[in-house]
């Protein structure tokens, strides 16, 4: 980032804050966490905390400073905007909140290309949010601190209430980023992923125009080094899938994809915890018995202070913060080389999509820009029966830009590099949620194995009519009747039903795409006028 942006961040005052504990190690914020009340400790070690209203992020909530700078390079119509002087009045309220109080301070870094990575300096009120942070970014050496200096500098106040009226925000609750000035602040939740996702958010507007794909994904490694990128909202087993033994694991969430290969944003993980266990994910499971572990809406047994990790009273949306180091054979670097193979997963609730299919550069940018998968009843309140989602580059809440020119850029590095490209259904098959069956998980790791390792580009392939997908005919232990969706149905009509059901639910949602897109884009999208039933 620019000199005038470090000044901006330097000019920042909080000295009317009572105390600032800065860059305190994991044990004394621990000790400052169960001081203060904030959270408990769980049984093997863990810190857990709870966030009480808001147990997971406010996408309507946040809003980007539209200015000189960002009005002609926002993407408007995927985020909100709030006026300089609006900004300015926030921030001195903020400042005028945190008077008085003790803040907790960490300064850390983002990205692990020394090339393209930022300093991110933050201020907490909560000793707990600080251990979280630490856990999920990169933490310096030591002597690194001594003249550190950030770009971004993110202040945290979870119990400072925003005024609609002053601020020109929707709710009591706000997240405000002022990318000119390299500030983001935080109000109103005590979720600790708004500090996340907004370190992503920034990096996502930074990088492109440095020829840097930035990507909500998991990466890994195999063994002769071939990386693998895995695309996927959540429900759909991207940190499962990417948290393999056999593949070292270089990131669980946030990636940038550029002439040097791929790197990791962050130092940490932060894994969904409804229903782990010890069997399935093993890795997974080991960092929440750690010290150092943060808990997060996870119902822990009120004598033994076991977290019981089947209970979603809470949410569904219980997580574990850990750093990258309690993963075994984790990439501690974060760095690989150029990706062999992009797998973009989906839960198809509909049971339309094939187990595997590989998809060419223009049909990858497709499914990239829908984000398609399904979300099912229990994972959601309220939620009956299979619900669409559609999210924007796998990530709409962090895509600062517009979509096209995420998609673009994607489309461009996939041909440079001559990356394959999987889309993985991990969902059902042999009838919708409710009819028919999850996908069996050993046939999708045989599926995923065979793509990683290439035997699978020597299959033969069968082109499936809905969304012009090229399917394997057979895979070696995979049920062949499975790689066909419509044989696995009971009734073929009406399978082609729901086909066609999930075409125009797609035709009508890439329509926000086409306006500018590339046209060889745009006709790799599925419509309905060239998909027919299979025969």
């Amino acid at each position: 980032m620019s000199s005038d942006r470090q000044e901006a961040n330097a000019a920042i005052d909080l000295g009317n804050a009572a105390t600032i504990e800065w860059n305190l190690s994991e044990a004394a914020l621990y000790e400052h966490a169960i001081g203060n009340g904030e959270a408990r400790l769980a049984a093997s070690g863990p810190l857990a905390a709870t966030t009480g209203e808001h147990t997971g992020r406010s996408p309507k909530d946040k809003f980007i400073v539209r200015d000189a700078a960002t009005e002609d390079t926002i993407w408007w119509d995927g985020n909100g905007a709030m006026e300089p002087e609006a900004f300015d009045r926030l921030l001195a309220d903020m400042q005028t909140h945190a008077g008085g109080r003790r803040l907790y301070a960490q300064d850390l870094y983002a990205g692990a290309d020394p090339d393209t990575q930022i300093s991110v300096r933050l201020y907490c009120e909560l000793a707990w949010h600080n251990l979280f942070i630490r856990n999920l970014l990169i933490r310096p050496d030591r002597a690194d601190l001594a003249a550190f200096s950030p770009n971004l500098t993110i202040i945290d106040l979870p119990t400072f209430r925003a005024d609609p009226a002053r601020y020109g925000c929707r709710t009591e609750t706000v997240i405000a980023m002022d990318l000119a000035r390299g500030l983001i602040l935080v109000g109103g939740s005590a979720y600790a992923g708004e500090m996340k996702k907004s370190v992503f958010t920034v990096l996502n507007y930074m990088l492109p125009e440095r020829g840097i794909m930035p990507m909500h994904c998991s990466a890994n490694a195999g063994p002769d080094g071939d990386v693998a990128i895995f695309f996927g909202l959540s429900g759909t087993g991207k940190t499962t899938l990417s948290t393999d033994p056999a593949r070292p694991l270089i990131g669980d969430d946030e990636h940038g994809w550029g002439d040097n290969g791929i790197f990791n944003f962050e130092g940490g993980c932060y894994a969904k915890t409804i229903n782990l266990s010890q069997e399935a994910e093993p890795a997974i499971y080991a960092t929440t018995q750690r010290f150092g572990s943060v808990l997060e809406n996870v119902v822990l047994d009120a004598d033994t202070g076991e977290p019981d990790f089947d209970d979603a009273s809470l949410t569904e949306n219980g997580r574990c913060a850990y750093p990258m180091h309690f993963i075994d054979n984790a990439i501690l670097t974060g760095r690989a080389g150029q990706p062999r193979n992009i797998v973009m997963l989906t839960c198809d609730a509909f049971g339309v999509l094939p187990p595997i299919a590989r998809l060419s550069p223009e049909q990858a940018i497709v499914h990239f820009l829908s984000g398609y998968t399904a979300k099912v009843a229990g994972t959601e309140r309220g939620l009956v029966g299979s619900q669409a989602t559609f999210s924007t580059c796998f990530g709409a809440p962090f895509i600062p830009r517009p979509p096209k020119v995420y998609g673009e850029l994607l489309r461009d590095h996939i041909e440079r590099h001559n990356v394959d490209c999987w889309l993985v259904n991990t969902g059902w098959t042999g009838g919708e949620y409710g009819k028919g069956s999850r996908m069996p998980i050993a046939a999708t790791r045989a599926l995923l194995t065979a793509a990683l390792d290439g035997s699978l580009n020597k299959a033969e392939f069968r082109t499936e009519p809905w969304f012009g997908l090229a399917v394997p005919k057979a895979v070696p232990g995979v049920d062949n009747m499975l790689l066909d969706p419509r044989a696995t149905w009971a009734d073929p009509a009406a399978y082609d039903a729901q086909a066609a059901n999930l075409v125009a639910m797609f035709t009508d949602n890439f329509a926000q795409y086409v306006d500018g897109l590339d046209p060889a884009i745009c006709a790799a999208a599925p419509t309905l006028q060239s998909a027919a039933p299979a025969a």
